[in-house]
């Protein structure tokens, strides 16, 4: 594998020191309901879980916020909250969002297991109603959260993307679809409803309580390395990720806003810091069986992901950088606390194994077992053909 030229090695500066004084947990951050009479009322969408409710915890603590309206299909943990029950696609929340100022669009479904048409309507769905029922309840921000990935996974990609790189990446990957259509309604946004602004947050690989495409790579019992390839790994934690939306709140930060942590690893270094061994395949038969074994059924993860393990999408982040703001996490650092999340979990081109499959079948055994599925559906098709 070549190594990068040496004036981008230089620019990386992706392996200084450990960050000093990590802020505290976002629960820990939370010492009660805010009194503040000034700031904005913020409403946040997905509130009840995952990304959504360490955000709407973040916003109740902060001096800086006069409300948080919580917006989810269940009632979450925060009661400092005020509370509205609802699907996201539903027009009845334009009266839920009369009062706020802003509004966090976080109610997405991203889920590897999820039928895609499904998670389509879905995800695409709730963003048009949302945006449309801001408008019409008088908010005057609405911030959407997306992922690097609409930048495409390409091998002459820059290191890292400024965030006005062209968005190069196709449907092929799962849910980058979903993304680059939500891309397309916050352009639109503006134009369709004025005076309505709209901030879009794109998260490198996102690590604290994720189950992604990217993310289970590390649960493999060996890293697929498709020969030829140059990855460049960016992660970004989730507590930097709700301080880079609420400094989209604030406004203290607008437009498109990449976030992660600054610099990169080069495949090499993952291996050294993980302890786990590559597995290097040609190509033409990574991908190859990647399509057929997600075509059979066997994979949740189309081919499309395995770009994003092959070539760049780095993201610089120089717009938050200008407005002061700081990731708290490492590379490094986010790296080690994804595969403490993982362990103990095996999963093999994306297909989680149970204990006993894992153990039955072994770490290569279970990869070359999927690989050799993969072949054999195409002889077949190949012997149906000739006869």
């Amino acid at each position: 594998m070549s190594s990068p030229d040496p004036q981008v090695r230089a620019a990386r500066n992706h392996s200084g020191p450990p960050s000093p004084d990590r802020q505290p947990s976002v629960t820990a951050l939370r010492s009660g309901v805010s009194t503040s009479a000034r700031g904005p009322v913020v409403a946040v969408t997905g509130a009840a879980s995952g990304l959504g409710a360490l955000l709407t915890e973040r916003l109740v603590a902060s001096e800086e916020i006069k409300q948080v309206i919580a917006l989810d299909e269940r009632r979450g943990e925060c009661a400092a909250a005020q509370w509205h029950i609802l699907d996201v696609r539903d027009p009845a929340i334009a009266e839920k969002l009369r009062g706020a100022d802003v509004v966090v669009h976080l109610a997405l479904d991203l889920d590897l297991e999820t039928d895609s048409a499904a998670r389509t309507a879905y995800n695409v769905r709730g963003t048009q109603t949302v945006l449309t029922a801001a408008a019409a309840a008088g908010v005057h921000r609405v911030v959407l959260c997306t992922s690097s990935m609409v930048y495409g996974a390409l091998p002459d990609n820059e290191l890292p993307l400024s965030e006005d790189a062209e968005l190069r990446a196709t449907a092929e990957a799962t849910g980058v679809g979903d993304l680059l259509e939500i891309e397309r309604l916050a352009r639109r946004a503006p134009r369709a409803h004025p005076g309505l602004n709209v901030t879009v947050v794109r998260p490198a690989v996102l690590v604290g309580g994720t189950d992604t495409a990217l993310t289970r790579y590390f649960e493999s019992p060996r890293l697929l390395v498709v020969a030829g390839s140059r990855p460049a790994w960016q992660f970004c934690h989730v507590e930097d990720l709700c301080s880079a939306l609420e400094y989209a709140v604030l406004e203290k930060a607008e437009g498109e806003l990449a976030v992660g942590c600054d610099g990169w690893l080069e495949q090499e270094e993952v291996e050294e810091l993980s302890g786990i061994r590559r597995m290097e395949l040609p190509s033409a038969v990574a991908l190859g069986a990647a399509a057929r074994l997600h075509r059979i059924g066997l994979t949740p993860s189309p081919a499309g992901d395995l770009a994003y393990t092959m070539y760049p999408w780095v993201v610089s982040g120089s717009r938050l950088h200008d407005a002061g703001w700081r990731p708290q996490w490492t590379n490094e650092e986010v790296l080690a606390e994804l595969l403490e999340e993982v362990s103990g979990r095996h999963t093999v081109a994306g297909r989680r194994l149970g204990r006993k499959d894992a153990t039955a079948a072994g770490a290569a055994g279970a990869t070359v077992a999927l690989l050799g599925a993969a072949a054999v559906v195409r002889r077949a098709r190949k012997a149906r053909r000739r006869i």
